[in-house]
């Protein structure tokens, strides 16, 4: 192997690092952007979306217990 393709092999490895480095870097500091905070729920909002919790738990213990079943 003459020297300057282990020179090139050097170079290629050190720039794939370098751009992929900056590359997450912009990534994590375009994902950390802060949302406004949606405004406070009033009490029937509140109750509207505990039921719809409680109906996603029921659906998933039911799909869990099929499961078991068989």
């Amino acid at each position: 192997m003459n020297l300057n393709r282990f020179l090139n092999m050097v170079v290629n490895i050190v720039t794939r690092r370098a751009i992929n480095a900056g590359i997450n870097k912009g990534i994590e500091m375009f994902s950390r952007r802060r949302t406004p905070e949606p405004p406070p729920l009033s009490a029937e909002e509140k109750l509207r979306q505990e039921a719809r919790a409680t109906a996603r738990r029921a659906r998933q213990a039911a799909k869990l217990t099929r499961r078991i079943g068989r």
